[in-house]
């Protein structure tokens, strides 16, 4: 199966109108995009990188296979990510050949010349604000993406941006590109949450339609993020190698 399923689109994971609203109080797209830039970088600059846990979840439905693998992920202060696997269960073959190659793929393209080649700002995509919607008791607002070219690390679909901090809250849509021509259409949808004055990612859904294999799932819950207000010392990298040695 190779890399047939790889979704690596996923994480990459970032013309200006008026929102149609009478009042006139609405900040127009151009400027919504901007404040996402500015504040994003506020906050970025705010922490020595971040830490967390993900659990990635496979299932096959017309196979009827399933597989699982436990990640520790740290960020460094300029972004770039680095993934450890803890545990992992289930098909190997998607282990190694899906779930695996979707890390290092996250790695690579999370590396700041890589990451600007993805970012949600007017070199990569045009943008056309939608409506305003109420997101787990907070303001958002909706606006459609468009990619500027077909990149599989580019999406189109739509994105909500919290109208209080102009953080990223969902994202849903298509890469620009199939990844593969194993791969017929993938659509996903990647939720962030609030903690303390930063915005982690809380789940990604997907489906993949795979040329020969079906349906897949793709399922990742994120957890324990919290955010290093310092370099971490050379004792408590080793620590947590050995907390975390598969």
């Amino acid at each position: 199966m190779k890399n047939c399923f790889l979704l690596t689109a996923l994480f990459l994971f970032q013309t200006s109108f008026l929102f149609a609203d009478d009042s006139g109080n609405l900040p127009t797209v151009a400027e919504i995009i901007t404040r996402m830039a500015v504040l994003d970088l506020q906050r970025q600059s705010s922490i020595e990188g971040y830490a967390g846990m993900r659990r990635y979840v496979l299932e096959n439905r017309s196979m009827q296979k399933r597989a699982e693998i436990l990640v520790r992920v740290e960020g460094d202060p300029d972004g770039t990510k680095h993934f450890e696997v803890v545990s992992e269960d289930g098909w190997k073959a998607a282990n190694t050949h899906v779930l695996r190659k979707m890390l290092e793929s996250e790695s690579e393209t999370s590396r700041p010349e890589q990451r600007a080649m993805a970012r949600l700002n007017f070199t990569n995509y045009e943008f056309a604000a939608i409506r305003t919607e109420m997101v787990t008791g907070r303001l958002a607002y909706v606006l459609e993406v468009k990619p500027k070219r077909k990149d599989k690390y580019l999406f189109q679909g739509l994105i909500w941006v919290d109208a209080e901090d102009y953080a990223l809250v969902r994202a849903e849509g298509s890469p620009a590109k199939n990844p593969s021509f194993w791969t017929k259409s993938t659509h996903f949808v990647q939720v962030y949450q609030k903690s303390g004055p930063l915005w982690f990612p809380r789940s990604t859904q997907s489906v993949t339609d795979a040329r020969f294999f079906g349906a897949t799932d793709v399922n990742i819950e994120y957890f324990d993020y919290t955010p290093k207000t310092q370099p971490p010392s050379e004792a408590t990298l080793l620590s947590a190698k050995e907390t975390y040695k598969p």
